[in-house]
């Protein structure tokens, strides 16, 4: 079975999303699971060269106290997921558009996953600018890609279009907030679910691949 994941790098539910889906897969040894990951933006109007933090999460939230809320509540999940989010350390908030040019230059390498972990680690738990290239192209030799190739491929618009077409086909299947999970491009959940409600999902498709008797 195949899982077409959308989400943004910057989505703290993404990062727990992720984790929960990784531990439902983990429950189920009869799974075996293609896994892409898929651009989507959380603020595709984020000028290139990304913004303040202290001043976007003034534009999205308008009260400091709203924001600590909210923030309050994902690191509450996230710890139950072994995640440290320190919001604190995050300086700018960044157009991601590099960063999914980068994980679908990773997926070439059949480093996708690795490059994707390293990058929510270093944006969430090291207030890492992930919009900067020599950051990005840093992030990518940790995960065990090789850095100078990396660079070059950033310092160029390869793969700019395919993040386009990701995030052009979000929209056209009703998509407006990530993580979301499409299973086999016919069933989608879209959330940062606790494991078990993927299993009917995983046991749907295993129904479906059964030959007809």
């Amino acid at each position: 079975m195949r899982f077409d994941i959308f989400s943004d790098i910057v989505c703290p539910w993404c990062y727990i999303g992720k984790r929960r889906f990784a531990r439902a897969l983990g429950q189920r040894p009869d799974i075996n699971a293609e896994v892409a990951w898929r651009a989507f933006q959380l603020n595709p109007d984020l000028p290139r060269e990304g913004m303040d933090r202290a001043e976007y999460v003034a534009m999205k939230f308008g009260s400091g106290r709203r924001a600590e809320e909210i923030y309050q509540r994902v690191t509450e999940a996230g710890v139950a997921e072994g995640i440290d989010f320190r919001f604190d350390l995050i300086k700018r908030t960044p157009n991601t558009t590099d960063a999914h040019r980068l994980m679908l230059y990773a997926a070439g390498g059949g480093a996708q996953e690795q490059v994707l972990n390293r990058l929510f680690v270093g944006y969430f738990t090291e207030g890492a600018d992930i919009g900067d290239h020599d950051t990005l192209a840093s992030l990518a030799g940790e995960a065990g890609l090789e850095v100078e190739p990396t660079r070059r491929f950033l310092a160029g618009d390869q793969g700019r279009e395919l993040v386009m077409q990701d995030l052009s086909l979000a929209y056209k299947m009703g998509i407006t907030g990530v993580p979301c999970f499409i299973l086999d491009g016919r069933y989608a959940l879209p959330g940062a679910h606790e494991p078990e409600a993927f299993q009917p999902m995983f046991d749907l498709a295993l129904q479906e691949a059964e030959p007809a008797a």
